[in-house]
């Protein structure tokens, strides 16, 4: 299978000289799903903003469907790559219609065709075109402005999708509910995803890769089964943060 995404000895230094990201190496598979896992501070959404350059490597090159990003035309890069963030950055005076349809508007799509794609698209996400095309996104709840970003991130029918923490300002019911919605998507439409997130549940669930990272460096890169029973002491460390309450809950059936 062919890497629709790579990153080759990828590096990022602030202006003090601090490395972010340190000598990454991966190739992320077309059609598949690779979650980024690791603490606060470990440069997970630096290194996916590397791949719509909305962050420039300092050292090393992206790769996008085989041709390196450094150098390639942003807007037409931009164009072909969704781009889901946690508090959706939908405009607040916009309709959800025109919101969805903002990279079409952009593009110079006929109105008629914006307006059929985005009945399609809302659909898609789970909200009826009838009952929400023409609300704002105040009256909307926090599960639904996710559907309207990640509506709005398929627009132009981009082969990569990147999500920085799509779900994590919402409700463990509601985050189920995203998860199970863009994991049945997913396996529709196969695009290819980057997904940053703290919730090891949620790589574990959508994932198909899981890439742990610690201080700027790739600690691990695995399928989930893999990740779940390494022996690596950084992945150990993770997984076992992660299970504390379930520990802790079973030692107190058994007292």
């Amino acid at each position: 299978m062919r890497a629709a995404i790579e990153f080759r000895n990828v590096c990022f230094a602030i202006s003090q000289g601090r490395l972010l990201l340190r000598d990454i190496s991966l190739s992320v598979e077309d059609g598949t799903t690779t979650a980024i896992l690791g603490r606060s501070g470990s440069g997970k959404s630096t290194l996916l903003r590397t791949v719509n350059r909305l962050i420039e490597p300092t050292g090393g090159e992206v790769r996008v469907q085989g041709r390196q990003t450094r150098g390639a035309d942003v807007i037409a890069l931009r164009r072909g790559i969704g781009y889901v963030i946690q508090e959706t950055g939908l405009f607040p005076h916009f309709t959800v219609e025109r919101n969805v349809g903002l990279v079409l508007e952009a593009m110079g799509r006929p109105r008629a065709e914006r307006e059929q794609r985005n009945c399609e698209l809302l659909a898609m996400v789970g909200l009826d075109p009838d009952e929400f095309a023409r609300r704002y996104p105040h009256q909307l709840s926090g599960g639904q402005r996710q559907r309207v970003g990640l509506a709005r991130a398929l627009a132009a029918e981009p082969e990569i999708l990147l999500m920085d923490e799509p779900f994590g300002a919402l409700d463990p019911l509601t985050r189920a509910e995203m998860q199970d919605m863009l994991r049945n998507l997913l396996a529709r439409l196969r695009k290819t995803v980057l997904l940053v997130t703290h919730d090891l549940d949620e790589a574990l669930y959508l994932g198909d890769r899981i890439v742990l990272l610690s201080e700027g460096a790739v600690a691990a890169y695995m399928t989930p089964a893999e990740f779940v029973h390494s022996p690596q002491p950084e992945v150990e460390n993770y997984v076992r943060a992660f299970h504390r309450g379930e520990r802790s809950a079973e030692q107190e059936r058994e007292a």
